[in-house]
């Protein structure tokens, strides 16, 4: 497995992979990588030729009161499971080679960045949406793997790829999650004993709300209160919002519409972490 540091390097490495007639699969991430990474991995693996990860903690998705000193960094480990997973280059940029010089432009998606995160964090998606398009550009026609965990993240770099005629494919892949049902996240590690068991409140919360939509329950607001009423029951756990959109525009309906999708997304704090968690659910 390659290793590379620069911008240049990783440009030429994959424009020279191309020139070969080889496919690219590419995993943006900021490393501290667990089980949910390495299935994007596998999935590069599955339909890709060659599969470049990129490692990269980015200061500008970094809202104020957020900690970027003490993102985990196990670069190392993360190397190695890379490696397993069947990773062929990893690009491992500094901040300084990101950002040279202050960043004076930025990439911001209208209406989708609005809500939810976007209300929670008014900052990060323009540091997630300018980040990924430094990627892309230094990337090349590739096709990119991202997790549904982060659903509204990738809704947003799915239309922002649209609307700029980005040559790259945006593929979504499952949630990963634990045993007892709570999706795996770099986060998770900063939680107590107590908290990691009370997180799981979050996953049945998204459970309840599929099952009385499955049952025939077509208001939004009446499945959103009850999930909340779910999470509100866990005294370790705060909710920040728990909603009901479509998937596509991430607004909520005024009402469920038989045989579309909805999609319901949660988070809420338990202990230090803000845990963001998403449901599927198709309206019978």
């Amino acid at each position: 497995m390659l290793v590379l540091s620069t911008k240049s390097e990783f440009r030429e490495h994959l424009e020279t992979v191309r020139a070969l007639g080889r496919t690219v699969g590419l995993v943006p991430t900021m490393g501290a990588l667990h089980e949910g990474h390495l299935s994007l991995i596998r999935a590069a693996v599955a339909d890709c030729d060659v599969v470049a990860l990129t490692i990269f903690v980015n200061p500008l998705q970094f809202g104020a009161g957020e900690d970027l000193s003490a993102y985990p960094r196990p670069l190392e480990r993360d190397l190695e499971l890379a490696e397993d997973a069947g990773a062929d280059v990893v690009f491992t940029p500094s901040t300084d080679e990101m950002y040279p010089e202050p960043t004076l432009s930025n990439v911001h998606v209208e209406e989708l960045t609005a809500g939810m995160e976007g209300a929670s964090r008014p900052t990060h998606f323009d540091g997630v949406t300018t980040v990924v398009t430094k990627l892309f550009n230094i990337a090349g026609p590739s096709r990119a793997y991202f997790g549904e965990k982060d659903f509204q993240q990738l809704a947003v770099v799915r239309r922002m790829t649209m609307d700029l005629d980005q040559p790259v494919t945006v593929i979504g892949c499952p949630i990963v999650r634990e045993a007892d049902g709570l999706a795996m996240s770099s986060r998770n590690v900063y939680l107590s004993a107590s908290e990691r068991e009370a997180a799981t409140v979050i996953n049945r919360a998204l459970r309840a709300g599929a099952a009385m939509i499955s049952a025939g329950e077509r208001d939004p607001s009446v499945v959103e209160t009850h999930m909340a009423s779910i999470i509100e029951a866990e005294p370790l756990a705060e909710l920040d919002y728990a909603v009901v959109v479509d998937p596509d525009s991430l607004e909520t309906p005024a009402e469920l519409v038989s045989g579309t999708t909805a999609r319901l997304l949660m988070v809420a704090k338990v202990g230090t972490p803000r845990l963001l968690d998403n449901l599927g659910v198709d309206v019978p």
